[in-house]
């Protein structure tokens, strides 16, 4: 989830609806409540533990973590270097996303489909947005928080698209975060330097500020999405299945990058020089091409891996 929040285009969502655990996830989100709270200042930790679901909670936010600066910087190093295998990789896992979530919806009614025809709509339209400029406001960072971490909640939404749409994908995904890093490696070598530069602090306050946002987006995501899923788990489920096949034009691996350009015809660029992404240009591949083989057979890759986690679901709960 981790390494899928990060990318643009891909749910992290996703990832948890398929290993079967999408429904736990946001049921012990809700338990992020007032009465938590009391028994955290009360003093009853173990009883705080039991009753968020400490374990899952702790586990799945570790390996998230973990992922976010391990698999997640070999992601990046990838996308640069083989985007189109990358992309056709995401658009595999996604096509089997969509055949193992509909394949145990067994009952379509006219209200079903109707209800997926509406997430499709939504996760077009959301692709063809044009990306803002880049804002360090704080106000507008904390927003982006809860915003962007929708990716986790709502499969198919990525976070980390709509961040790009806001003009904050740089900023708070890749700057912040490299400011933290390179924090961290200064402190284990006992520098402390960095607190005369004035750019980290303010780096390090965007990620401080992004995250409370994002835990704040999380809590009160989850406790709608529980009270949607309680009453209207059909139609949850139906928009939830269109949004994910809808998402399919964002992840569509045959596309280049426009950027913005300048009165003069220049590149336009952001606060730290990187040219602005205005949005893709999707094209149809070459089908005589090596390249474009190997892009089906990636495809067929990201399509086995969600397969391969759904059989290994099973498999553990046959168990």
């Amino acid at each position: 989830m981790g390494a899928a929040n990060k990318v643009p285009g891909v749910s992290g969502g996703v990832v948890a609806f398929v290993a079967g655990f999408y429904e736990e996830f946001i049921y012990s989100l809700q338990k992020i409540n007032l009465k938590a709270g009391k028994l955290l200042i009360s003093g009853r930790f173990k009883s705080l533990y039991t009753y968020v679901n400490g374990k899952f909670l702790g586990l799945l936010i570790l390996g998230m973590v973990i992922s976010y600066f391990s698999v997640s910087q070999l992601l990046d190093y990838l996308i640069v270097h083989y985007e189109l295998y990358v992309w056709s990789c995401f658009f595999g896992m996604i096509i089997g996303s969509i055949y193992y979530i509909s394949k145990d919806f067994k009952s379509w009614s006219k209200q079903s489909i109707i209800f997926m025809m509406m997430g499709i709509v939504a996760g077009i339209a959301i692709s063809f947005l044009e990306p803002a400029r880049e804002n360090d406001n704080l106000w507008f960072v904390f927003i982006c928080g809860i915003i962007g971490v929708s990716g986790m909640t709502l499969p198919g939404l990525s976070g980390s698209f709509i961040l790009i749409l806001l003009g904050n994908y740089v900023l708070l995904l890749v700057d912040s975060v490299n400011a933290l890093y390179d924090t961290i490696k200064d402190v284990f070598m006992m520098d402390f330097s960095f607190t005369g530069d004035s750019e980290r602090i303010r780096l390090l306050q965007v990620l401080v500020v992004f995250s409370l946002g994002s835990l704040a987006g999380l809590v009160s995501l989850s406790h709608l999405l529980g009270f949607v899923l309680k009453r209207y788990k059909k139609e949850t489920y139906s928009v939830i299945i269109g949004f994910i096949a809808g998402s399919l034009g964002v992840v569509w691996p045959w596309k280049e990058k426009i950027y913005k350009m300048n009165a003069e015809g220049n590149f336009r660029l952001d606060l730290h020089g990187n040219k602005i992404l205005d949005n893709y240009d999707r094209y149809f591949p070459v089908f005589n091409s090596t390249e474009t083989l190997l892009a089906f057979l990636y495809i067929s890759v990201g399509v086995f891996i969600v397969l391969g986690l759904g059989w290994f679901e099973n498999r553990n709960q046959d168990a």
